[in-house]
């Protein structure tokens, strides 16, 4: 999905009905004060046939959420277990969410239709299952922006507040309540397969994969892997390049999701679930977004760590119904996968897609110095690295220099000659969540949400994941 979205007409397609009994369960939405529309997403409406939903329409399926024609009847909590911060948990689920409903795009890619606060679920534990208007915000601002670098990320697709007052520890309350929808490949996750291996339904576990492998399908495993035939080790192989070409787009990207748990991987190599993210103000790897990570285990430098490890609880979860060497082989892929995706994508920044392998990985190398010896914030390093503007100095020097010795691309689009580029820095983030929540200024969101837009038409569609033993 990281390509400009093309028009199709709406066709309902409910494939998660093949598997429903076993993986999810049927829930209602909270019954919400008031619906007020707050963002639509109107370049993706078009690409699922939803863009001629007039307001009320709008409001009554994504706020109310009366089902959408020949879609599924009532909305479907799933269930999973998970890692988080590497400790096992499996008492999780959708707790404030659900699958409302599922659709076929014009490229024939079965997307879904998932809900962020819409109510309490039986996983809701002790929460509410509501979502502050200052969360779906950031949704906004974390799925825009990093849609406009290139990663495969959910995208918003509506936000409707919904009037209430929550209370919440971490921002002041009582705060504004809004109900969210993302629009996504799946919501199938790592987590989704841990549940059933650890409550040995292995008939269920050999069905998941090959759902996923029929929805969200791939090229097939090297040549050279053991068993390559058997599909829980082409579902392995898949997920390894997804999570390697993920982890290498958050570097490009300079971007800390801030917490990569099993449940918040999906096996379609899709980024979802954004709570506390944050844009590098400079090039750290130990720099973390969560307050609460106190162990720094998701910091911008070990997200790709993360991500293997993540992949090898898959791999785990996958034991029952696989024997363990080709799966082993799989995860052997990730270093040398995660490396060369980050050479690619580094170079498509730079504007030198088409740089050979060893140009990019100069790149790499020499910008990775450059931007550390520099303390440049990254996103003005880019920018100033294709619009020639890059300060003096030898280390700077040597990263000029292999820039130029690669082949770099045209850069037309007028956002290259404005005086700075875009950027997503917590100091304007707070600035635009407070002008929402605090001053009801939306056209604040408007503009950064059309300028973020703007920047990713000029980056181009984002280079086509690696592919490699």
């Amino acid at each position: 999905m990281a390509s400009e979205p093309q028009a199709s007409r709406y066709r309902p397609d409910t494939q998660i009905a093949r598997i429903a009994d076993w993986i999810a369960d049927p829930v209602d939405a909270a019954d919400f004060p008031e619906t007020t529309l707050r963002f639509r997403n109107d370049r993706w409406d078009k690409a699922v046939g939803l863009d001629g939903l007039g307001e009320e329409d709008w409001l009554r399926h994504f706020g109310r959420f009366e089902a959408l024609p020949d879609n599924l009847p009532r909305p479907l909590a799933m269930r999973y277990h998970g890692h988080q911060f590497r400790n096992y948990n499996p008492d999780i689920g959708d707790g404030r969410g659900f699958l409302f409903a599922q659709m076929r795009d014009g490229a024939d890619r079965l997307l879904d239709l998932g809900t962020k606060g819409s109510g309490q679920t039986p996983y809701s534990r002790f929460g509410d299952g509501r979502l502050t208007l200052r969360g779906a915000v950031r949704e906004i601002l974390a799925t825009e922006m990093l849609e406009a670098l290139g990663a495969n990320t959910s995208k918003t697709f509506s936000v409707i507040e919904t009037g209430e007052n929550l209370q919440r520890h971490d921002e002041p309350s009582p705060t504004r309540s809004a109900v969210m929808v993302r629009l996504s490949h799946g919501h199938i996750r790592i987590g989704s397969f841990q549940r059933l291996s650890a409550l040995g339904e292995n008939e269920h576990l050999a069905e998941l994969v090959e759902y996923a492998l029929d929805l969200y399908p791939g090229p097939p495993p090297p040549e050279d892997a053991p068993e390559r035939d058997l599909p829980p080790v082409q579902l392995a192989h898949l997920v390894v390049e997804r999570m390697a070409d993920l982890a290498a787009s958050y570097v490009t990207a300079g971007f800390v999701h801030g917490v990569l748990n099993t449940d918040n991987m999906n096996v379609s190599g899709e980024s979802f679930d954004y709570g506390p993210w944050r844009w590098l103000p400079k090039w750290d790897p130990a720099f973390t977004a969560a307050y609460f990570d106190h162990s720094g285990l998701y910091a911008f430098g070990r997200q790709a760590e993360a991500m293997h490890w993540n992949a090898a609880q898959l791999c785990i979860a996958l034991r029952p119904i696989c024997k363990a060497p080709p799966l082993v082989a799989a995860l052997e892929r990730f270093p040398e996968l995660f490396t060369a995706n980050v050479a690619r994508r580094f170079a498509w920044r730079l504007g030198a897609p088409d740089a050979t392998p060893e140009q990019a990985a100069l790149l790499v190398q020499t910008g990775e110095a450059a931007l550390t010896s520099s303390g440049m914030q990254p996103d003005a390093f880019f920018f100033a690295a294709r619009t020639d503007r890059l300060p003096e100095g030898a280390v700077m020097d040597a990263f000029r220099a292999a820039l130029n010795d690669a082949s770099r691309v045209t850069d037309d689009h007028d956002y290259w000659s404005d005086e700075a580029p875009q950027s997503l820095l917590i100091e304007e983030v707070e600035d635009i969540l407070n002008a929402v929540d605090l001053e009801n200024d939306w056209m604040v969101l408007d503009r950064k949400v059309a300028a973020l837009r703007r920047m990713g038409e000029a980056h181009g569609a984002a280079p086509k994941p690696a592919a490699q033993p």
